[in-house]
């Protein structure tokens, strides 16, 4: 196959096996074959619903076996896949199907309110069935330069806005993907992570270049127990986590739950602290974790750490399409080992973003063809990146810069922790102050105070924070990241 569009890809992977399982879900097992039929049905479905190539389709939908395969139908009805996560309200959809200029929107039942809610005016597809019915359709001529998929970042900073993304640029990055990851016989993985989000929708598109037949237990949304009991029932080989899934898993009995079939944990869409990686690989022996490293902005994923050579602390080596600087404020390229910013180039990043937009100078921006993530790092002699954290989370204090993933990996070492997150909180005398907000264990013990001289004594006088507010959960956004600006929303 030398076409790389996607609905071609999921075609002609499709006919590499035999029929065989492919995917578990909530109790039931789902054939090869009859996902291929189920997604060329829909695919008609589609082209007699009038969306055709160029269209764009939001997809707001939970975790399902019907999330892939509505992405596989309108790739190969040439329609663009704009995927949202179905914790959204009607506000920030409406914005969403206004901005992209949607032709329709496919949910499910118990999220048809908010689609109305918006008042935008599309077809809304909710029953699959419907769309099944219709005869099987192959997929439509589209070029490797043409849009595929039109993701909208979190709103970090205002609204969100649509990262676009190329049919090339996704087969590119999927296909390094899996050639860094794959190990011959480990084939049945645990998928916990929205498929919504760039870290799901690569996982998915990775799949289909699969050399071996793959079997995913796929779930409706991370929860610890479940993830544990699953893992173990299932005899999965591998799984997909974010950190705030790691920390999770930490506060549970992991002693308790062996999982001898585990091999390893791919771990992205942030930095995980070394010692939670550490204390999970010393209680889940035989498991290790392989970082990640990507932006929505450059495909989802821009380095991996491949089994066999990965180095702890590191989010990896770059994927063989894309170059890693590290440039200072001026935009001049460092040494190696110095500390700044991290920028990628590379035939896969996004093509742009989407219609009109703010500016925003602290976060990720294409400067020519390179992308300026807004993320801070550093490169060893070796290539590993290494991610220090996020430009615009950065807290001076006192003329001094603090890295908040310092103070919350000191912070998430105590044992009465479970996570926590680092703010900065405007402070007139010396520019801001440092704020932690902690969940603890159930029956912990510890004070504010004590946590306040744990992290000094491990951060030193300047970053430690002065504050400690105890939550009973540290917020998270729909993809399960820290949430900071939920955290300084806190500040009052």
């Amino acid at each position: 196959m030398t076409e790389q569009t996607l609905g071609q890809l999921a075609e002609e992977s499709w006919g590499r096996f035999d029929d065989h399982d492919a995917m578990f879900y909530e109790g039931v097992w789902h054939r090869s074959h009859a996902l291929a039929e189920r997604a060329r049905r829909m695919c008609g479905g589609f082209t007699e619903g009038g969306i055709g190539p160029g269209d764009r389709v939001v997809v707001m939908m939970a975790n399902s076996p019907e999330v892939p395969l509505i992405y596989q139908a309108l790739w190969a009805a040439g329609a663009v896949v704009t995927p949202v996560v179905f914790l959204v309200g009607a506000d920030e959809l409406r914005h969403i199907l206004l901005d992209s200029g949607a032709s329709a929107i496919v949910t499910s039942p118990e999220l048809v309110e908010t689609v109305r809610a918006t008042a935008v005016d599309i077809p809304i597809f909710v029953d699959t069935a419907e769309l099944e019915r219709a005869p099987e359709r192959g997929p439509v001529t589209r070029d490797p330069g043409d849009l595929a998929a039109l993701m909208y970042t979190g709103g970090t900073t205002g609204r969100a806005k649509g990262v676009m993304l190329s049919h090339g640029g996704l087969w590119r990055v999927a296909k390094d993907v899996w050639e860094m990851s794959h190990q011959e016989g480990i084939n049945r993985a645990l998928v916990p992570v929205p498929l919504s989000h760039a870290y799901g929708l690569i996982i998915s598109v990775a799949s289909m270049h699969a050399t071996e037949p793959q079997q995913a237990v796929l779930m409706r949304w991370f929860e610890p127990k479940a993830f544990l009991k699953l893992a173990a029932e299932q005899r999965v080989q591998y799984g997909t986590v974010v950190p705030s899934m790691i920390q999770l898993l930490l506060a549970e009995p992991l002693e308790s739950h062996p999982l001898p079939d585990l091999s390893f944990l791919t771990c992205g869409a942030a930095p995980l602290g070394r010692d939670a990686l550490e204390e999970f690989e010393r209680r889940m022996a035989g498991v290790q974790i392989l970082e990640g490293y990507g932006l929505t902005e450059t495909s989802a994923v821009t380095t991996f750490n491949p089994p066999g050579r990965r180095r702890a602390g590191s989010v990896g080596l770059p994927l063989p399409g894309y170059t890693i600087t590290i440039r200072d404020g001026e935009g001049e390229e460092l040494e190696t080992g110095d500390v700044g910013e991290i920028c990628v180039s590379g035939e896969a990043l996004m093509l742009g973003y989407w219609g009109e937009h703010e500016p925003d100078p602290e976060g990720t921006a294409l400067v020519g063809r390179e992308l300026h993530t807004g993320d801070i790092g550093c490169v060893d002699d070796d290539g590993y990146l290494y991610v220090v954290d996020r430009k615009k989370d950065l807290i001076i204090r006192g003329g001094f810069n603090v890295f908040p993933r310092d103070v919350e990996d000191a912070l998430n070492r105590h044992p009465d922790v479970v996570v926590s997150g680092v703010v900065g909180r405007p402070e007139p005398r010396i520019g801001e102050e440092v704020v932690a907000f902690v969940q603890l264990r159930q029956d912990a013990t510890v004070t504010a105070e004590e946590l306040i001289e744990w992290a000094r004594e491990r951060v030193g006088r300047v970053k430690y924070p002065r504050e400690v507010r105890f939550v009973d959960s540290v917020p998270v956004t729909s993809v399960l990241k820290l949430d900071r600006k939920a955290l300084r929303a806190r500040l009052g």
